[in-house]
């Protein structure tokens, strides 16, 4: 068996390496080519810097990461079909089955090799892969002056003994300094306290809130259908905050982007505020299946192993299983959507996809075993 699982092993990681090379390629291509019409554009904080080739190939490369973590489980796939399709061609897997390969041994030696590539998908998007893309999105912020989410960038709340904030952050630049910062504040009958617009502010070491050029409107009402409003302006004004610079970065970021860790300090957050927490949830327990999908992967290719094939027809179940891997992601995304907004049970909106096609894929192998 150790000589066995060398093969399998051997075929299938240079399958994996060169398969995901040729995505990698792709997509750095693509990248590369979203990148070049901001090529010699000046940058928003320095003038005298512009946004170079080798800059926009920095970023690209800080991608790279993130994308290796994206399309990792395919390659898997792809591979693994390719591997076992080809020693079935050749008759080479009927060898192994006659050497003692059973179909049970197969799937423990398969589900070995997807546990290498599930601790790798792992490792790569909780670890590598974020730290990468904000490193990314820092460098791109020294040119485009800062990072933001949409048009409204990030929403934040926070529960205090007496007051209620909504605070609304624009944009968070490449040296932590915030931008458009917006601070609602309503008391615990729900009612408009203040507001609070400051150009721009930073996140201090006690997590204080430091923000300038603000200008401040407080509502009192005093009478019953009376509403004094006192307008003011303040140069530099300290407001006490509980949301520190991790909170604000982690806002800004998509939710895939965020460690597993991150995400589930933010969903605690969002809770303890009384914000819906959702989407974020359903991001989280995607992070959590998203590396087992490896073990999908290579349950899906092992039936291939028991096909016969003719001369020449390998391609055509190459690019079956290719479909099918496809059809896997395309029904995570949608399953993400859908449990978003018919408020499915997260874990299940994320595991439906995996599970579904794992008793596919269970089904079709043990009805090939069974009928040969």
């Amino acid at each position: 068996m150790r000589t066995i699982r060398r093969l399998i092993y051997g075929e299938v990681f240079a399958a994996v390496f060169f398969v995901l090379l040729a995505f990698l390629s792709l997509f750095v291509f693509f990248d590369l080519v979203d990148e070049l019409p901001d090529v010699g554009r000046r940058s928003a904080l320095d003038p005298d810097r512009v946004y170079s080739l080798a800059d926009a190939l920095m970023y690209v490369g800080l991608l790279v990461p993130s994308r290796i973590y994206e399309l990792l489980p395919i390659a898997v796939l792809i591979g693994s079909v390719f591997v076992l399709a080809r020693l079935a061609q050749g008759s080479e897997y009927t060898i192994l089955r006659t050497s003692g390969l059973g179909p049970w041994r197969a799937l423990r030696t398969l589900l070995g090799l997807g546990s290498v590539f599930v601790l790798l998908t792992f490792a790569m998007g909780d670890y590598l892969a974020p730290m990468a893309d904000r490193v990314a999105q820092l460098h791109k912020a020294r040119f485009e002056g800062a990072i933001s989410l949409g048009q409204t960038g990030a929403w934040l709340k926070e529960r205090q003994p007496y007051s209620n904030f909504s605070v609304n952050v624009g944009a968070l630049s490449a040296d932590g300094e915030l931008g458009n910062v917006r601070i609602f504040e309503f008391n615990n009958q729900g009612l408009l306290v203040s507001t609070m617009h400051a150009r721009s502010g930073r996140i201090e070491g006690d997590e204080s809130w430091t923000l300038r050029n603000v200008e401040r409107r407080e509502f009192d009402a005093a009478g019953l259908g009376t509403v004094r409003v006192d307008r003011t302006t303040h140069d530099s004004f300290r407001w006490p905050s509980g949301i520190n610079t991790e909170m604000v970065s982690v806002a800004l970021l998509k939710p895939e982007r965020m460690r597993t860790t991150d995400l589930f300090a933010y969903i605690r957050h969002l809770e303890a505020n009384g914000q819906t927490a959702q989407r974020h949830e359903i991001e989280f327990w995607r992070k959590v299946f998203y590396p087992l999908s490896c073990l999908v992967m290579v349950v899906l290719a092992l039936p291939f192993a028991y096909l016969h094939f003719r001369s020449g027809s390998i391609t055509g179940y190459v690019f079956g299983g290719v479909m099918i891997g496809i059809s896997f992601f395309l029904l995570n995304n949608v399953f993400g959507y859908i449990g978003n907004l018919n408020q499915w049970q997260p874990w299940l909106a994320a595991a439906s996809p995996a599970l579904i096609y794992s008793v596919v894929s269970l089904g079709a192998f043990g009805w090939l075993v069974l009928r040969r």
